[in-house]
């Protein structure tokens, strides 16, 4: 007390300061459009809006536009990575729409070119990941070894990376014992590296760092936001369509479906390196197990024109559950095609992840989930208030003449 003046209680009001960092559309985490509107105080996320729509390329509509014998062709070209569990789930669906079923030798190189795929895809995001924490020289490694199943899958397909090796009622190649062996001496080349990598991720300290214990999902989440793949087994969540489905030969070739409990980024790195050992040894029991008989089918004795009606069929890719939905109402172009994509779910439910961790830890967060943009990006633009779809050009679109 001063002069009888009674001195007056003061308190500090803390404001925060909310930072808009864009991360995208061009991304120093992947090689593909995507755009991560973070909001941060300090260096702490507080919120994520994930904004999509730059790789669309209109598919569907390609699909619809063209005969079946080509939109096996689009469809496998819906992903560079994944092509040919897209081109199996559409061919799939329409053996399920005409009733055909591919002879045993067809379904088991049908799963054996999936399983290079997926061995290959997996891979590829580890080196990922490797690059995104700066460990650039266990990028390189990886990716050198990733050629030794590049080209398995080209030895079996004919083509590094677009197999277009699926066809409706079987496949378009066959191999024979010389090729089986060239295989079989790839697997056996590129094991021990997989296990050299699947431990180095598990010890090395400066990988565990970075990966433990960032971005958890519990299963409640993964569950709730419709999450796939990898993403939801390491989580604790026990579900492969492969297993469930039992599609192509799957019921016949013995594998385990891994699943990890942590829920974090390093858990899904590792499902993704068990997953790639089992397919290894997916693909070595295939070639130890082949069947005899035809696999590859006479294209010219298929029927050109289907009846109408309607199937669905979906396949467990490298990044989750992969769907394709036909209507057809008869003739030789389907009515309407509908595809579903592992990382439609995994992207765009995926926001709640960021929360409370540093910005830093936002480009690992996201490769951890094995984005493919390509796949996803859909496109409808519909009048609420007519309740009609809209036609727009990608210039409308481009200069946001048009809300979607």
């Amino acid at each position: 007390m001063e002069n009888g003046m009674v001195e007056k209680a003061t308190s500090i009001i803390k404001i925060p300061v909310t930072l808009e960092i864009p991360i995208g559309p061009q991304h120093p985490a992947l090689h593909e459009p995507v755009l991560l509107k973070i909001y941060a105080d300090g260096e702490e996320v507080v919120g994520v809006e994930i904004g999509t729509g730059y790789n669309h390329r209109g598919i569907e509509k390609l699909l619809e536009n063209n005969t079946f014998y080509k939109g096996k062709f689009i469809a496998s070209r819906v992903c560079g990575i994944c092509n040919a569990v897209h081109e199996n789930c559409f061919v799939r669906a329409v053996e399920y729409l005409v009733g055909m079923k591919p002879s045993p030798r067809a379904e088991y190189l049908r799963v054996l070119v999936m399983e290079l795929e997926r061995l290959h895809s997996h891979m590829l995001i580890n080196a990922i990941m490797a690059e995104i924490i700066g460990f650039d020289t266990l990028f390189m490694y990886i990716m050198r070894d990733r050629e030794l199943v590049m080209k398995a899958k080209e030895i079996v397909a004919g083509n590094r990376v677009s197999a277009d090796f699926h066809m409706f009622n079987g496949v378009r190649r066959d191999i024979d014992d010389v090729k089986r062996d060239k295989l079989i001496d790839l697997l056996r080349r590129v094991e021990p590296r997989l296990k050299y990598y699947r431990k180095l991720f598990e010890d090395d300290p400066t990988i565990s760092k970075r990966l433990t214990e960032i971005g958890v999902l519990k299963a409640k989440d993964v569950t709730s936001y419709g999450m796939l793949g990898p993403v939801l087994r390491g989580s604790g969540i026990k579900s492969d369509a492969r297993a469930e489905d039992r599609y192509d030969a799957y019921n016949e070739i013995p594998f385990n479906v891994v699943v990890r409990g942590e829920g974090d980024s390093l858990a899904r790195m590792l499902v993704r390196w068990d997953e790639a050992l089992e397919s290894l040894e997916m693909c070595k029991y295939i070639l130890e197990h082949l069947p005899s008989g035809p696999a590859a089918v006479d294209e010219r004795k298929l029927p050109r024109t289907f009846p109408a009606g309607e199937s669905f069929a979906r396949v467990e890719a490298p990044r989750g559950e992969l769907t394709y939905y036909i209507q057809h109402a008869g003739g030789n172009k389907p009515y309407r095609v509908k595809v579903r994509t592992p990382s439609l779910n995994n992207i765009i439910n995926s926001g709640f992840s960021y929360l409370g961790h540093s910005v830093a830890d936002v480009p690992v967060i996201l490769v951890s989930y094995d984005p493919c943009i390509s796949c996803m990006e859909r496109a409808i633009i519909v009048d609420l208030k007519n309740k009609v779809e809209k036609r727009a050009t990608l210039r409308e679109i481009a200069m946001k003449e048009v809300r979607l």
